[in-house]
Order: C-alpha cells, then sequence, then structure tokens
C-alpha cells in the first residue's frame, strides 16, 4: 500500500474527548471515527489491527474443535422473553419493533440464539459435546459510552458456546478455553491474567475474567507474586493468597489495574432448561444440554494493547496485530531513490510482507513521525 493513497490524515494533537491513550492514539492515526456515542467506524488501518487479531481468535477456536456460524444481531423478542431476560436485562438492550408490530432486540449476548440454532440440529448424546462460535458485533446501550473502543455501545466480540451432557466433559472445555485464550493474548505479545470473577448478567455456576494488565484499566485486581493466583477485588476481601496459605506458604497479594477482555462461563442449564435446548440420553430420555459461554473482546483487546505497551505519541504493536509489518520510507523524490524505494517495496510484497510504502510528499521528520504514531514495527529508510 502506498501512504499517499491510503485513507488517513493524522493528527498532530489529541482530540478533546479522549480520555485514555487508545483512543488518543487511534483517533489522531485515522484508525477509527467517532459517528455517534460509542460507535465508532474503521478506516483500513484500523480494521487490518482487527482482522490480524480476528485470526489469531480463529486459529485458537479451531485448534479446539469450534465451529465457525453467524447468528443475527436482530432477535425477536419472544427469544428473550422465553429465557425471561427481555425484561430483567434493563435499558442497555436495546429494544426495537419493525412495521409488523414485531418486537426484537439488537442482541448484546446469544445464548438464547444459540439453544434455538443448536437444539434444530443436535438431538442425541452421541453428538455431544457441540462447540460453536461466531465474531459479530453486538450493541450494549452504555448509559455512559467512553474511552473509544474500550467502552463503547457497538463493538465487535468473539462469542463461544458449548454443549454437553456431563459436568465432567464441560469441565474439560472450559479448561481448553482458558488455555486458548491465554494463548491468544500470549501471541499478542501482551501481559494477560485469569482472575476469578462474577458472572454478573450473563450468569451460571463459575467464571473467570481475562484481563490485560495496564494503568488505565478500569478494574482492580489482586495477584500473587509467588504463583499463578489473580482476583477481582469485587470477589475477594483478602491480603494473603489463599494457594499458598494452602501449602503452608506466606504470600501478600498485590494489587494492580486490568481491562477485561474476555470472561469464560460455566453456565450449567441456566439457560436450556428454559429454552427446552435438550438432547436424547442413552436410554432415550430427555434432559437439558449442559452449557459453557466464552467472551473475548475483539476491539476492546486492541485498544488493551495500545494501553499496555503504547507511549504519549506511538502505538508499539506486536508484529502479530501490527497494520503493516514494515514502513518503507522514500527519503527524497529524485530517481536514484525512488526506483531503489520501488525496487525494494515489489520485492517485499512479492515475498508477502505487508509494507506501507511512505511515497508522501513530506519531510522526514513528518514520515518518521507519523510511522512511530501509527505503530509499524519495522522502518526501512
Amino acid at each position: 500500500m502506498h501512504f499517499s493513497q491510503l485513507l488517513v490524515h493524522t493528527l498532530k494533537d489529541n482530540p478533546k474527548d479522549a480520555e485514555v491513550l487508545s483512543h488518543q492514539l487511534m483517533t489522531r492515526a485515522s484508525m477509527i471515527r467517532k459517528i455517534a456515542a460509542g460507535i465508532y467506524a474503521y478506516t483500513p488501518l484500523g480494521l487490518r489491527i482487527l482482522r490480524n487479531f480476528e485470526t489469531i481468535v480463529r486459529t485458537e477456536m479451531n485448534r479446539v474443535g469450534a465451529q465457525e456460524v453467524l447468528m443475527p444481531s436482530m432477535i425477536p423478542a419472544a427469544l428473550w422473553q422465553q429465557s425471561e431476560r427481555w425484561d430483567k436485562y434493563g435499558k442497555e438492550l436495546l429494544r426495537i419493533t419493525d412495521r409488523h408490530n414485531n418486537e426484537f432486540c439488537y442482541g448484546p449476548t446469544h445464548e438464547e440464539v444459540v439453544c434455538e440454532l443448536v437444539n434444530t440440529y443436535v438431538k442425541s448424546y452421541r453428538q455431544l459435546p457441540m462447540h460453536v462460535y461466531q465474531i459479530q458485533t453486538k450493541f450494549r446501550d452504555e448509559i455512559r459510552p467512553r474511552f473509544g473502543l474500550m467502552r463503547g455501545r457497538e463493538f465487535i466480540m468473539k462469542d463461544a458456546y458449548s454443549f454437553h451432557a456431563t459436568w465432567e466433559d464441560l469441565d474439560k472445555t472450559y479448561s481448553e478455553m482458558r488455555d486458548a485464550y491465554l494463548r491468544m493474548f500470549e501471541r499478542c505479545g501482551l501481559r494477560a491474567k485469569v482472575v476469578q470473577a462474577d458472572s454478573g448478567a450473563i450468569g451460571g455456576d463459575e467464571s473467570a475474567e481475562f484481563m490485560v494488565i495496564a494503568q488505565t484499566g478500569e478494574d482492580e485486581i489482586v495477584e500473587c507474586p509467588t504463583c499463578a493466583y489473580a482476583a477481582n477485588t469485587e470477589v475477594t476481601n483478602t491480603e494473603t493468597c489463599p494457594k499458598c496459605a494452602e501449602k503452608g506458604q506466606a504470600s501478600t497479594l498485590q494489587r494492580v489495574r486490568g481491562i477485561e477482555v474476555g470472561h469464560i462461563f460455566k453456565l450449567g442449564t441456566t439457560y436450556s432448561e428454559k429454552m427446552n435446548t435438550t438432547y436424547l440420553d442413552e436410554s432415550g430420555q430427555a434432559k437439558p444440554m449442559i452449557m459453557g459461554c466464552y467472551g473475548v473482546g475483539i476491539g476492546r483487546t486492541v485498544a488493551a494493547a495500545i494501553e499496555q505497551l503504547g507511549s504519549a505519541n506511538a502505538m508499539c504493536w506486536p508484529i502479530a496485530l501490527a497494520p503493516f509489518k514494515v514502513s518503507l520510507i522514500l527519503c527524497k523524490d529524485e530517481a536514484p531513490f525512488r526506483e531503489a524505494a520501488d525496487g525494494l517495496y515489489n520485492e517485499l510484497k512479492a515475498a508477502n510482507i505487508e509494507v506501507l510504502y511512505d511515497d508522501r510528499p513530506e519531510s522526514m521528520g513528518v514520515k518518521f513521525k507519523d510511522t512511530e504514531l501509527i505503530g509499524i514495527p519495522l522502518q526501512v529508510v
């Protein structure tokens, strides 16, 4: 891609409504454009980063045997009424009436729809476990959207759902998903922690959050410097590590801040009983499927990477997320320089290396600043 043809107009100053680093830098680098409160458009630069993370997510989901589906974003009210969430969810649920006076909601999550989908095709214990996922746009009508992609109303999310005949089988998939999430964030070069968490509006019997450690994080967590234990301060009030205490060791928990980028749940039969999502066991008896739910924020993880790795005037993308791997900078628009740069640009493209060729008639200072702002890992001048 030639920089001169890219849909981008970098800014020197931070926008007035941007409170956190990721919002500031993504706006200055023309990666996102605010359309309404908590609703953003993605430019080619921003979308390339999202797609890179989506590729990592898909790889890890496919690796654990999940199958990709795509469910509708508009959900009939009848499904949410059946699960008894239509009235309970609150004002965050955007309710819509069509021309025929049928009620719908813009899905913030898809437990009801996936139950309907799986119940149509899965009838026997022989078809279990079943594990599906999607990457899709969601909507939650936040009362105070802020922080750019970290707390928007419209956002891109990967949500996965697993269905089982036994709790032991759910435990196995839950553990596999925990490991898959840690691999996702490790491949992004991020320091992330698994913390004990409250299940909140989703419900269920057990859940865990995945936190990217960053000073700007909204959540306060405690972590043990000795072992892997970590917990949200909302679910623990102890100052010593319980895991170490079980072994007769004393270890004081340390407080850090984190950004929640993922959440996994053991739902059990919370939804399957209400949605009549059943299977026939070996004796031919109908039983509710035991469910798990696994979500990760696509845009939020991208923003969290900036918060953890970026600086005041520069994003610092790991190679796996970077919009381009190489910034090729033409230092003089004269024949020998352009011939050399053009030749190298063609060689890099032929080698399937993603390169942004800065061929603009700008000063070297402007080109260097823009490359650092965008966060391209490698520069060739």
